[in-house]
């Protein structure tokens, strides 16, 4: 008799496989597969973690298995060492020794923008709100033009503001920003409506033509089954974005955007927010998860 197939629930992006699961944390810089596989199995659980969140004050089903798999996520994320081990395996791959951080490529950009002759011309400062930021320093060689405000979910540092970019007041903060800089923030974001109304509280955020600069694994992108590099751009416009700058290369890991808020208002049709509401397969196969929903 033939033996029944069992089915497998597919994973989210950057999910690690039973053998990828790390035995202990490491924080050798020595080490980036660790590093990697423990950054990724973070993802998971935190995701994870939510949906059971979820389930459990819905209330609409038996909710004793939910419960207990909480439970065990929990206790997966405390063995790994919470929260603190992340972000430090997160700061070991800004390190040097892996090429330094995405600040890097913003800064050309904007460099490529003139910004630094246009500020001292002003006389002003580049407002910048650097979310998740994991070092203080990011930006001090541009201390003199860029004037940066760093806040994190929980901060390692007494100059980063302990802040959950979700909870900050769209009217307090309304057009207060020159710029914004989401680097691997919106894939740490464990739902995708999460994730569109990050980007929509960035909108509202930046002032008139701010600039909006995101960073996200590249298989985000190129990997997933329900977006594409096309399809994103196109939700960013339908928020209200233009696209400035953007690059990646095949084989690589990160992918990088730099787009600016439009003077136009964001597309407020109906057909224009039903693709964006909704997940559409774009490709089939062994294929990652994310998604952005508007």
């Amino acid at each position: 008799m033939p033996k029944a197939r069992k089915n497998k629930r597919k994973a989210p992006v950057t999910v690690a496989g039973p053998s990828d699961r790390p035995s202990q944390p490491s924080g050798s810089s020595s080490h980036p597969q660790a590093t990697r596989t423990i950054i990724r199995r973070f993802h998971v659980l935190i995701k994870r973690q939510t949906q059971l969140q979820q389930i459990i004050r819905g209330k609409h089903q038996d909710v004793t298995a939910a419960k207990a798999e909480l439970d065990a996520v929990e206790r997966e994320i405390e063995e790994l060492g919470g929260l603190e081990v992340y972000q430090r395996m997160s700061s070991i791959g800004q390190g040097k020794d892996r090429g330094g951080g995405s600040e890097k490529i913003f800064i050309q950009w904007l460099r490529e923008l003139n910004m630094p002759e246009i500020l001292k011309k002003s006389g002003s400062q580049l407002r910048l709100l650097e979310v998740g930021a994991l070092k203080p320093d990011n930006y001090a060689s541009c201390a003199t033009w860029i004037d940066v405000a760093p806040i994190d979910l929980h901060s390692r540092h007494p100059s980063i503001q302990e802040q959950d970019f979700l909870l900050m007041d769209p009217a307090a903060h309304r057009e207060n920003w020159d710029a914004i800089s989401l680097s691997l923030v919106l894939n740490f974001v464990p739902d995708a409506k999460d994730r569109g109304r990050m980007l929509r509280l960035a909108h509202t955020m930046l002032r008139s033509s701010g600039l909006l600069f995101i960073a996200l694994p590249l298989p985000c992108i190129h990997n997933s089954r329900y977006m594409t590099a096309e399809h994103f751009q196109g939700l960013m416009k339908a928020i209200g974005f233009e696209q400035l700058r953007t690059r990646w290369r095949e084989g690589g890991k990160m992918a990088y955007w730099l787009f600016r808020k439009t003077l136009s208002p964001p597309s407020s049709t109906y057909d224009d927010h039903l693709l964006y509401q909704r997940k559409t397969v774009f490709r089939q196969g062994n294929r990652n998860n994310f998604v952005v929903l508007l």
